[in-house]
């Protein structure tokens, strides 16, 4: 798709009983390092079309993306079969399932959708295709303490970086325990991890913090463990970081590394070499206020996800904006955010978005492919509960 620049425990829906009042918003803002709330024009707003989901970016611009789900907890995976459907008609009763609590990261693979759950120690899995879910890392080998970033490789094989551990876990697409990597004497601070698609490398970002030189990405052989290279250092010259908080890898191997401190995007070369940076601080379209997670879709475009703004911003590869999707409200809602963090890209080119305050994953497609193309496709003889 091409884009043109552009200007197991029951609960109550997360949603139903947080709601954030005055003085809370205010609150979040200050989380900013700007002076008050971040905002950026309206002019990216949807489109709501009298009979569909919103649309992205709003008439008379050509649309790019629609809404196309929301995922919140298990029933939005799993089907009732006929004795729940029945049970619940008679007795009135709504249907329930296992939420989210905290999510913080997503992955992606062949419809089968991981994020990360940092209240709940463990990591959410949402099969879609097959009508499944179930979670990862709620017991040894291989319980999880605290995961953040996630990643996965073309196999499936899922990596989870554990902040409390300060460890790279491994697993494969349905959640056996493969191997670790990492320790306390090797990092900091861990917030994200990152893969090749061929799972021989990966880099762990180490975000250091304010006692810590370690501002740095680290790159490690994956079936040995051994430690290959560093990337950066402390600082906010070129190649150098405050506070990195996550990476991706994009067209022709650049690495594209999220340096929060600095306000910007740096990019290197596969061989770690510097090559260029995007972005500064700001309210406007093309700055950052508050960066977290990072993403590139098959065609080479960035997808950066900004806590303060509450959207997610798409760059072509050398940093040029083309648009914007997503905006603050305490509503909820399609594309609506309080505390956005974790963002990926699937290989139809669809994005899911974790928004941590409303405890949901948001699902865009490209506006080309049509619903019952891709990945996400519910398949025949898909498991019922």
């Amino acid at each position: 798709m091409k884009l043109s620049a552009h200007r197991p425990h029951t609960q109550s829906h997360p949603s139903t009983i947080r709601r954030l009042s005055s003085l809370a918003a205010a609150i979040a803002c200050g989380l900013t390092l700007l002076a008050g709330c971040a905002q950026l024009p309206d002019g990216e707003q949807a489109a709501q079309a009298p009979q569909g989901p919103p649309v992205f970016p709003s008439p008379p611009d050509e649309p790019r993306f629609i809404y196309e789900r929301t995922l919140t907890n298990s029933s939005d995976v799993e089907t009732d079969n006929q004795d729940d459907a029945f049970k619940r008609l008679i007795t009135g009763t709504a249907r329930s399932g296992y939420f989210m609590s905290k999510p913080y990261a997503v992955a992606v693979h062949r419809g089968r959708v991981f994020v990360s759950d940092t209240a709940d120690r463990n990591v959410k899995v949402f099969d879609i295709p097959n009508g499944k879910f179930f979670t990862i890392g709620d017991e040894d080998p291989g319980q999880l303490a605290k995961p953040l970033g996630l990643d996965v490789d073309r196999a499936g094989r899922l990596y989870v970086a554990d902040a409390t551990l300060k460890m790279i876990m491994i697993y494969d697409r349905d959640g056996k325990f493969l191997r670790k990597i990492g320790g306390k004497e090797l990092f900091d601070r861990i917030s994200s991890v990152t893969v090749d698609p061929a799972g021989r490398q990966i880099y762990v970002v180490d975000i250091g913090g304010v006692k810590s030189e370690n501002h740095r990405v680290r790159v490690f052989e994956t079936a040995t463990g051994r430690h290959v290279m560093d990337i950066g250092k402390r600082g906010d010259g070129p190649g150098e970081f405050n506070l990195p908080r996550d990476m991706a890898i994009g067209n022709e191997g650049r690495l594209y590394v999220v340096d929060g401190g600095n306000f910007r995007v740096q990019v290197f070369n596969a061989d770690g070499t510097y090559r260029d940076s995007f972005g500064s601080v700001g309210r406007q379209l093309g700055n950052f206020a508050r960066p977290k997670e990072v993403a590139a879709d098959p065609e080479g475009n960035i997808y950066v996800a900004d806590a303060a703004f509450g959207n997610f911003q798409i760059f072509n590869p050398d940093g040029e904006l083309l648009m914007f999707i997503g905006s603050r409200s305490e509503q909820g809602g399609p594309a609506k955010y309080i505390l956005p963090s974790g963002i990926a890209i699937d290989q139809d080119g669809r994005v899911f978005f974790v928004d941590q305050w409303f405890a949901k994953v948001d699902v865009f497609r490209p506006y080309g492919l049509a619903a019952d193309q891709g990945f996400l496709v519910r398949q025949a003889g898909a498991r019922t509960k």
